[in-house]
């Protein structure tokens, strides 16, 4: 379960955030904070795994709290969720240590993607005890584990129809399985899964069975 602190002077926004977050399973608000010096006193006291933040707080910046956080040593992520588009605070909030930006307004889905990207990236490094350049590669990508970009070749609707299987199917399936459930051919639904894999939209675990090779198995990410 990935703990967060919701960080927002507004009390309908924060309320809002939080019900945004407790929406993605494997998410839990485990505290919220107004101004400044509540989300530091939160932070030491919950020690979460991740803070939504404003910059806008009455007391200091988001951009401070940040910084003293990382000061304490704390081990959390941040993810800033703000109206402030001015292009330096945006820089300020990167070399701070800001995971993402979102401006607002934005659709909950954005939140929801950033969410999993972070969970992802916590689960990444968590499991490696040494970092191959793929790895390291993916974890400073600039595009997020949800980028709707996609490889030549591959499809924006077919990429959207199997994710939504992959999801539907949060223990696991193979491209077999996949490739049968979305009407595909198993070469095809390997080549998206993969990419998935590859972008951290999906992760990969192996099943060992009897001769031959292992089944490669995929099941959403976070």
């Amino acid at each position: 379960m990935t703990k967060v602190l919701v960080v927002d002077d507004d009390f309908m926004v924060a309320k809002l955030h939080s019900r945004y977050v407790s929406a993605v399973p494997g998410f839990s608000v485990v505290g919220v904070a107004h101004t400044g010096a509540e989300a530091l006193r939160a932070a030491h006291r919950l020690h979460p795994d991740l803070v939504l933040l404003d910059v806008f707080l009455p007391d200091m910046d988001g951009i401070g709290v940040l910084r003293e956080l990382r000061r304490a040593g704390l081990a959390t992520d941040a993810l800033f969720i703000t109206a402030a588009r001015d292009a330096g605070m945006v820089r300020a909030a990167l070399r701070a240590g800001a995971l993402h930006y979102l401006i607002k307004p934005f659709h909950q889905a954005a939140l929801h993607e950033q969410l999993r990207h972070a969970a992802s990236l916590r689960s990444r490094l968590d499991g490696l005890d040494e970092a191959r350049q793929e790895d390291v590669d993916q974890i400073f990508g600039t595009r997020p584990p949800g980028s709707r970009e996609l490889p030549k070749g591959l499809a924006p609707h077919t990429a959207d129809l199997l994710e939504g299987i992959l999801r539907a199917h949060p223990d696991g399936l193979s491209a077999t399985e996949c490739a049968e459930a979305g009407s595909l051919s198993r070469v095809s639904a390997r080549r998206y899964l993969e990419h998935f894999a590859a972008t951290g939209r999906a992760e990969v675990t192996l099943r060992y069975g009897g001769t031959g090779r292992p089944e490669r198995r995929y099941r959403p990410a976070g």
